[in-house]
C-alpha cells in the first residue's frame, strides 16, 4: 500500500514537472550566433573564468547526457563501444573531455581526431586521453558499414556554434561516411553541417541527431530538433550574466549537470528540409 501511493506521488511529480517544462519551452531563450559568442566573452573577460575550466564542465555535463541517453546496458556491441569524432576547435575539445569522464563511467570511446589544432590546451586533452588508454584512429574506414558494426553511436563534437561558411578540407567526406553509417548520433551544442540560427543545411550534410547536448544556453537551430532527447548541460552560468542576457533556462535538479528539455513535435515543412539535408 505505502509503495503503491509512492509510485502515484512520484508520477504526479513528474506529470506536473513536464506541465512546467512544456510551458517554459515557450518563453526559453535560444541565442543567435552574435550572443553565444559575447557569453563567452564575458565569461572569460568579465567573469574570470579559463577555456579549459569551461570545457571541464562542459564536456562533463555531455558525457553524464550520453550516459543518461544511452545506458550502457543498453548498448550491445563491444562493451559500450562509442566513436567521438572531434574537429578542430573548442567543440571539439569538449569531445575530448567527453570522451575521458565516459571512460571513467565504464564505456569505451574511441576518438577520430583529423585536424590537431597546434594549441597547448589541445595536446594536453589529448595527452590525457592517451594516458588513459583511449584509442586515437588515424583514419575512419573505408566502408561505413564497418562503423556501423564497430560502434553502438557516435557523439558529433566536430562543429559548434562559431562555425559558419562552408565545410572545408576532408570534412564532408568525412561528415558523409559517418552518416552513412546509420549509427545514432549525440550532438554537442549543434549538430554538425547545421547553421547555428536557421538548422539544418540542404547544400552540405548535416547530421540528423538523436540527440543534443545543447551547452550555456540552447541556440536557435534547436528549434529545428526533432531528435529523441535534447539535453542542457553548462551549469556555471552566473545570475548576473543570465540576467544580462535575459536568459530564460529550466532550472537544473538538485545537484545535477543537466537537465532534459521537451522536444517538440516536426512540422511538415521541416520534415522535407530535414530529410535533404541528410542526404549522403
Amino acid at each position: 500500500m505505502i509503495l503503491k501511493r509512492l509510485i502515484r506521488n512520484w508520477q504526479t511529480r513528474k506529470f506536473h514537472l513536464s506541465l512546467n517544462m512544456a510551458g517554459l519551452q515557450n518563453k526559453m531563450k535560444f541565442l543567435n550566433q552574435e550572443e553565444a559568442q559575447q557569453i563567452d566573452e564575458d565569461l572569460f573577460n568579465e567573469f574570470a573564468f579559463s577555456v579549459d575550466q569551461l570545457m571541464e564542465l562542459a564536456g562533463l555535463s555531455c558525457a553524464h547526457a550520453v550516459v543518461r541517453a544511452f545506458p550502457k546496458e543498453s548498448l550491445t556491441r563491444e562493451k559500450g563501444a562509442i566513436l567521438i569524432a572531434c574537429g578542430p576547435g573548442n567543440n571539439g575539445g569538449d569531445g575530448l573531455v567527453c570522451a575521458r569522464h565516459l571512460k571513467l563511467f565504464g564505456y569505451k570511446p574511441t576518438i577520430y581526431y583529423p585536424k590537431r589544432p597546434k594549441k597547448t590546451l589541445f595536446e594536453n586533452l589529448v595527452t590525457q586521453c592517451e594516458k588513459m588508454d583511449i584509442p586515437f584512429l588515424s583514419y575512419l574506414p573505408s566502408d561505413p558499414q564497418l562503423i556501423h558494426d564497430s560502434y553502438n553511436l557516435i557523439v558529433d563534437a566536430i562543429f559548434g556554434f562559431s562555425f559558419k561558411g562552408e565545410m572545408r578540407g576532408d570534412f564532408p567526406d568525412i561528415m558523409k561516411k559517418l552518416i552513412t553509417s546509420k549509427l545514432p548520433v549525440a550532438s554537442i551544442d549543434i549538430p554538425s553541417g547545421w547553421d547555428v540560427e536557421t538548422g539544418p543545411v540542404e547544400e552540405r550534410p548535416s547530421f540528423k541527431s538523436e540527440v543534443l547536448i545543447s551547452l550555456t544556453a540552447p541556440k536557435l537551430c534547436a528549434k529545428k530538433f526533432y531528435g529523441r532527447q535534447h539535453f542542457l548541460g553548462g551549469r556555471f552560468i552566473p545570475p548576473d550574466l543570465a540576467k544580462k542576457y535575459e536568459l530564460v533556462l529550466p532550472p537544473f535538479p538538485g545537484c545535477e549537470c543537466i537537465v532534459e528539455i521537451p522536444v517538440e513535435k516536426m512540422s511538415p515543412e521541416d520534415e522535407g528540409v530535414e530529410s535533404k539535408s541528410t542526404r549522403e
